[in-house]
């Protein structure tokens, strides 16, 4: 007997695809990246939207010219330098498509690997990221063990590994950022903030192995005040979204420094007696423990 063929799935991205691309004093590297987008051949409609966040160099002339060359380029201008998160948020609310990547304008990451992406997309994912772990990976020796502790930090505290944290190369379903819009940064931490908010409220997250290109110009990146920056930004998240995930590790540190202060008390001093300190470490685990639980019952009543 015949089966009846259930009707192929159609593609989110059929519709058409906005590649957001911000760009703050890249006139060096601009140009490369939208010719390439704009010759990917997606069999979908293409939108190239540049966000030129305030540049003060050639950036804008570059563009100007570009857009006579290529009809499916749209230029946004901010008159002040807002910020890499600020200029996504910015490209998010203009794209005219609902699925949409985001690529440094750069010159670093792999634009032709853009179409997986996107059939990760078509399958199901409502983030799609271009892991930086392949074989050709230029990113600077000083910034790799700060990236690596980072990635395990965060990796703990969401509870599934995360072989990128803050890939620039990534293909969204446009509702997933407008959900958690009110809580992304406007600066470099954008990317693992999404990151975060979609692995910690069960969104499916898909990687992709890329290569990572030298960078064309010179990079925004503050090595300690951003690694500082993105350590207190990956823990406020977690905060927001799983709580105990933080007061848990934290309870467990002052519990091991209350059982060594009573072993101390008891049986080291003579007589036993129990010292002010761990009478303090007993209230300060006690008060850790119960923020905690109130934090994670907030949590989970906003989610009724």
């Amino acid at each position: 007997m015949k089966t009846r063929e259930e009707p192929a799935r159609e593609r989110r991205s059929a519709g058409g695809v906005s590649v957001v691309v911000p760009a703050f004093n890249e006139e060096n590297g601009i140009a490369g990246v939208v010719e390439r987008l704009s010759s990917l051949g997606l069999s979908r409609p293409l939108e190239v939207l540049v966000v030129d966040d305030g540049s003060t160099d050639g950036t804008a002339r570059a563009l100007a010219e570009l857009e006579g060359r290529f009809p499916s380029l749209s230029v946004v201008s901010h008159s002040l330098n807002r910020g890499y998160g600020a200029a996504l948020l910015t490209g998010f609310s203009r794209a005219r498509h609902d699925v949409v990547v985001i690529t440094d304008a750069d010159g670093t990451y792999p634009e032709e690997r853009i179409e997986e992406l996107l059939d990760r997309i078509d399958d199901g994912a409502e983030m799609a990221v271009g892991a930086r772990i392949g074989a050709d990976v230029n990113i600077p020796l000083l910034r790799r063990p700060a990236k690596a502790l980072l990635a395990k930090l965060a990796s703990f505290l969401a509870g599934v590994r995360i072989p990128d944290l803050n890939s620039g190369l990534r293909a969204f379903r446009r509702e997933l950022v407008l959900k958690y819009r009110p809580i992304l940064p406007q600066g470099f931490s954008f990317t693992t903030t999404i990151t975060l908010a979609a692995l910690t409220n069960g969104h499916r997250v898909d990687y992709v192995t890329i290569d990572y290109a030298h960078r064309s110009g010179t990079s925004k990146i503050r090595p300690v005040r951003d690694t500082l920056t993105f350590t207190a930004l990956i823990i406020r998240t977690v905060l927001y979204f799983n709580p105990l995930k933080v007061f848990y590790p934290a309870a467990l540190v002052l519990l091991a420094m209350l059982v060594a202060l009573l072993v101390h008390d008891i049986a080291i001093e003579t007589p036993p007696n129990l010292g002010d300190k761990t009478v303090l470490m007993f209230v300060a685990l006690v008060q850790v423990l119960s923020v905690g639980l109130l934090a994670d019952l907030i949590e989970k009543r906003s989610r009724l």
